[in-house]
């Protein structure tokens, strides 16, 4: 580890007038581009309009509830301080921060702490007021608001990807680094919605070559690391991201940003850290040396007592809500072949316990006596035997893949505590035997009747990616991810990948 005396030693260049740069280890910077200041103000608007009706009309609710009246004037007195309280706190926690924008589940958290610390500080101020609001306001109002705002944010982010999708509202960006962590770095920002365009790569011992392959794509060296600053201002790139350890080591990164400033081109360091994710990482300062500290994964505790309460209310409210569509299935299928409509099968659960595990069929009762004459056509990823055209699927089968629908009596394998609603796939005991030691860490937690896996391409993932999906939920999973991942799954059923 470098101390700070060391970088003390590295003499400053001229210094430029004016300052833009702000250095944000491992993120994306702030400052205040003009896509971003419109996508701010849009995000602005509507949340001010969201909490302004929300806190009018859960008064209005509320009093509806109580059986009681109240001026209008009172009301929105009232009203108008729960949504100026609201909207501070929302402003406080930088809910709006250009780091945050489109991108993983931060984004959602800050908006529900800020939500819960608002209904706090607005009954504080009622108490103190004493003003006369009905007492199931507080709950009402956060039960309306927060939905509604997690929507809209939704909404919100579709609307950017589609954006950044179409080649607007992103960050042109240059990678520094070594080959392989510039390589990596590179391979690791496609996985995610589109944020920077990589326009160009500055790497050591590359002068002599025109571009650095990354997978099936190549990127221009523009530069050599020493003059990246130049290269930058002259492609118009807006961010220079360091990979790894560069060559320079911390010297080059002070230089780096003495360089930088007065121009409008940020810093992005990119730690190194496979599979690691955000709500695991802190950071602290000690003698002005920056150190991360990294949370080591528990399976026990409270966390997973939350994720329990969701897996039994989610289960139980799908069970009772979507009867209707269990027996019509059901029907389906016995009209199709005359067979049954449950198909078990034994999976390995967490901690290598086996369970059975419910399905409705969608094959030929007979299915696993014949994949032995299908073997040789395999086109699964070597682990999973999987055929696009199988000729087991009957032909309700195919809607019930094609959909996943077939999935659904694993309702009842969440509810008694087989499985939960989000986790890793529900491996063979033919799989398991052939896991290597760190696969073995997939049976960490209960499988799940979606997950990263089901979201992220199913049947058309290679095993090796399939399983780093896994691993990497295990890592770093978290209840609002959970949340999300069920969201996405919903819109995968929509828009089937990779299922049959």
């Amino acid at each position: 580890m470098v101390d700070a005396r060391q970088l003390a030693s590295v003499p400053p260049p001229p210094r430029r007038p004016r300052t833009h740069l702000r250095l944000v280890p491992g993120g994306a910077g702030t400052s205040a581009r003009a896509w971003a200041a419109d996508y701010r103000a849009r995000l602005v608007v509507c949340d001010v309009l969201v909490v302004a009706v929300t806190a009018f009309a859960a008064f209005e609710a509320a009093l509806l509830v109580a059986g009681r009246t109240a001026p209008v004037w009172s009301t929105a007195a009232l009203a108008i301080i729960a949504a100026a309280v609201w909207i501070s706190a929302l402003a406080a926690l930088h809910t709006r921060d250009e780091r945050l924008f489109a991108v993983g589940a931060e984004e959602y958290k800050r908006l529900m702490s800020a939500s819960t610390i608002a209904i706090g500080v607005i009954a504080i101020a009622f108490l103190s007021l004493d003003a006369a609001a009905p007492s199931a306001y507080l709950l009402v109002a956060w039960a309306i608001g927060v939905p509604v705002l997690l929507v809209e944010r939704w909404s919100w982010r579709r609307w950017l990807n589609h954006e950044r999708r179409a080649g607007r509202s992103i960050s042109r960006a240059i990678v520094v680094g070594d080959a392989e962590d510039v390589a990596q770095v590179i391979a690791q920002m496609s996985r995610c919605p589109a944020v920077y365009a990589i326009v160009g790569v500055a790497v050591d011992g590359l002068t002599a070559r025109t571009s650095l392959p990354v997978g099936e794509r190549t990127f221009p060296v523009v530069a050599t690391p020493g003059a990246v600053v130049g290269a930058a201002e002259r492609i118009g790139a807006q961010t220079i991201v360091v990979a790894g350890t560069a060559s320079g080591g911390p010297s080059f990164v002070k230089r780096l940003a003495w360089q930088l400033e007065g121009t409008s081109i940020e810093l992005v360091l990119a730690a190194r850290l496979t599979e690691v994710a955000g709500p695991r990482i802190h950071f602290q300062i000690i003698d002005d040396l920056p150190l991360m500290h990294v949370d080591i994964p528990r399976f026990e505790g409270g966390k997973h007592v939350a994720k329990r309460g969701l897996d039994i209310v989610g289960s139980a409210s799908a069970l009772i809500l979507l009867a209707p569509l269990f027996l019509a299935i059901a029907i389906a299928i016995r009209f199709d072949d005359g067979g049954p409509a449950i198909f078990r099968q034994e999976r390995v659960g967490r901690g290598g316990r086996t369970f059975t595990l419910l399905k409705f069929r969608s094959m030929v009762p007979t299915a696993e006596q014949d994949l032995a004459a299908l073997a040789h056509r395999d086109e699964g990823n070597g682990v999973l035997f999987k055929l696009r055209d199988d000729p087991r699927v009957t032909r309700a089968g195919r809607v019930l893949r094609r959909y996943s629908l077939d999935e659904f009596p694993q309702f009842w394998n969440v509810l008694v505590g087989d499985m939960s609603l989000v986790g890793p796939r529900p491996p063979l005991a033919s799989e398991v035997e052939g896991y290597e030691a760190h696969v073995r860490r997939r049976l960490y937690l209960k499988p799940g009747l979606t997950g990263p896996w089901q979201v992220g391409g199913r049947s058309d993932l290679a095993w090796e990616e399939s399983v780093r999906l896994d691993l990497h939920y295990i890592e770093n999973w978290s209840l609002i991810g959970d949340v999300m991942l069920l969201w996405r799954t919903l819109y995968v059923m929509v828009h089937p990948v990779g299922a049959y």
